[in-house]
């Protein structure tokens, strides 16, 4: 049977065909590590443990590589309100984060690069955008060019023209144009640094997971996956950055996992709603979590309900009483024999 993937890129199922033969090679966006992981991310990543698993079922030998964000401004933030180390801090939550997955079965990637342990790689491509033609040094910042990037809205269909309406530039940015993005930030009080040929500082969040992606599969790889959240900007800006670097071409496939509502809400700060892994599990069965994600197209966006919970469950009771049916009328037909 063929396989066939809807891809973000083209707007359409396309059949998969793997840069490789018999080879898989796959990136997700993982997890920005300065709080628990919560049931969105489990949605996630969930997800494209399917994806693993089947794509090993079908016979495919898999490479999964998930990255780390341990240098963030948000991690950046917490560990300063807790007087920690920012490296420290994340260390402590990346841990926390992998155990969640864990007891939800979720099985580790092959390769978790951090972004602290990538910053020379992405110096050089950086670099390499600059010598290209398609960013600028401003006071110690880098800034891709979003207008010298013709392609610039692909992956979100969107147009630049359209997209500046809505963008402003913010306090202390020193860019071009509202809608470039930065690609190395300038040091600031309190904050990890690192020397580059611009001066002390740090990367820009998208810069990171072109580097990783692209050193540990190479380009083009097959799949790049994550929330449908990061379509824009993250992943657009991805694009740019990669092909400015590289050429045409950064990931064949683009898949997107639907966001998750809490009781018909969008899971945010702002509404008090976001359900860490830790607790969940203390409320259902991981099993129980598991099914109700995998029972559900991965596009959709599933409601975490109580009643959709207790159904899942219900769903799974019988599943396990057919299956013990079935061993045991097995069990006797041999001992019949």
């Amino acid at each position: 049977m063929v396989l066939r993937i809807y891809n973000t890129l083209t707007g359409k199922k396309e059949e998969f065909k793997p840069v490789e033969e018999g080879k898989v090679k796959m990136y997700v966006c993982g997890m920005t590590v300065y709080s628990d992981a919560h049931i969105g991310h489990a949605r996630t990543y969930l997800a494209f443990d399917i994806v693993r698993r089947y794509l090993e079922y079908k016979g495919y030998k898999v490479t999964y590589v998930q990255n780390i964000t341990d240098v963030d401004d948000k991690i950046i933030k917490s560990a300063n309100e807790r007087n920690m180390d920012p490296l420290e801090y994340s260390r402590y939550y990346t841990e926390r984060c992998l155990s969640d997955m864990d007891a939800l079965g979720i099985r580790r990637a092959d390769i978790y690069p951090k972004a602290s342990e990538h910053i020379e790689d992405m110096i050089k491509m950086i670099e390499k955008i600059i010598e290209n033609g398609y960013a600028y040094v401003s006071g110690g910042d880098v800034y891709f060019s979003v207008e010298k990037f013709k392609d610039y809205g692909k992956l979100s269909k969107q147009k630049i023209e359209e997209m500046k309406a809505g963008a402003r530039v913010e306090p202390g940015e020193k860019k071009r144009n509202p809608l470039d993005f930065a690609l190395w930030k300038s040091a600031k009080p309190g904050e990890p640094k690192w020397q580059s040929p611009w001066g002390e500082g740090r990367p820009g969040w998208h810069i990171e997971c072109s580097v990783m992606s692209t050193k540990y599969l190479g380009v083009p790889f097959d799949i790049h996956g994550g929330g449908q959240d990061l379509i824009f900007p993250h992943h657009e800006n991805e694009i740019a950055q990669t092909e400015a670097a590289y050429g045409d071409g950064f990931a064949n496939y683009w898949m997107h996992v639907g966001l998750l509502k809490v009781k018909g809400e969008k899971m945010s700060k702002s509404l008090g709603n976001i359900i860490p892994i830790r607790d969940a599990i203390k409320m259902y069965d991981p099993e129980i979590i598991r099914f109700f994600f995998a029972s559900m197209h991965y596009r959709s966006p599933p409601n975490f309900t109580e009643e959709a919970l207790d159904n899942a469950r219900k769903s799974l009771e019988k599943i396990y009483r057919v299956y013990d049916l079935l061993r045991y009328y097995k069990k006797r037909n041999i001992g019949d024999e």
